[in-house]
């Protein structure tokens, strides 16, 4: 294979890789607190010492660099619980998971577990700043309620305080299939940073016509690719023939 197929086939695997985020996104529209990927490229150039012209000296290459996300806010979706939170600005829940680890969501779902534990619906104690699990007494639990700066009361007792961690660096999180994500680095909001709103969640924030706009460009791209791959096919083919006849 000479350069022009090494170029077309990158092309190729990028706009493959362009689908599967777009598929995933759109499998995820109604999905809670989920955030919109976005592939990032980086441009890969091979330089040869020799080539019949300069031109073809550099060959330039696309390589799958990382997926980012699209940290903008979702649209609030009244639950009718108040302990239901959605985050407003950047930030996610810590979420303790069974092999003690942290791990990190923007699905605000808040349930009481038997034990008094404030959990996710999946049962994942939701983490105070200190990393504790937050216990409501038995008597309390009627009484709860959740304040813009995290707070959880019972009545007019604070039981705890909902921890909203922050990424300066979004690399730093890494999805981990059940809408939580590993994190590392990251910083926990003050009571006076932290924004919430009770009484519903945030919703997906994948906008449906803008992921079918990108499918349909991927599809024409691709297409176009699978016309230069067979363009250059043909020009071989007639170059082998008439190279078969000088011979």
């Amino acid at each position: 294979m000479d350069n022009s197929g090494f170029v077309l086939l990158s092309h190729s695997q990028a706009l493959r890789r362009r689908m599967d985020v777009v598929a995933n996104n759109m499998a995820n529209l109604s999905t809670v607190g989920f955030k919109a990927e976005r592939p990032v490229f980086h441009e890969f150039v091979e330089r040869a010492d020799s080539a019949l012209v300069d031109d073809a000296k550099e060959t330039s290459f696309v390589l799958d660099f990382r997926a980012i996300h699209d940290m903008s806010d979702g649209a609030f979706q009244p639950t009718g619980n108040p302990l239901d939170v959605m985050i407003e600005g950047p930030g996610y829940l810590g979420v303790e998971l069974p092999n003690g680890d942290t791990a990190y969501t923007r699905a605000g779902f808040v349930h009481v577990l038997e034990n008094g534990d404030l959990a996710t619906p999946g049962g994942q104690p939701l983490l105070d700043e200190a990393g504790q699990r937050i216990n409501v007494p038995p008597e309390q639990s009627a009484q709860l309620s959740i304040a813009a700066d995290g707070s959880v009361m019972a009545g007019e007792d604070v039981v705890g305080r909902l921890a909203v961690t922050v990424f300066d660096d979004e690399t730093n999180l890494t999805p981990r299939g059940d809408n939580t994500y590993a994190g590392a680095l990251g910083r926990v909001l003050g009571a006076e940073e932290t924004k919430l709103r009770s009484g519903g969640v945030e919703g997906s924030n994948v906008q449906a016509i803008r992921e079918t706009t990108n499918m349909i460009e991927i599809q024409r791209a691709y297409q176009t690719g699978i016309n230069m791959t067979e363009s250059v096919g043909e020009m071989r083919k007639r170059a082998i023939d008439r190279l078969g006849r000088v011979g």
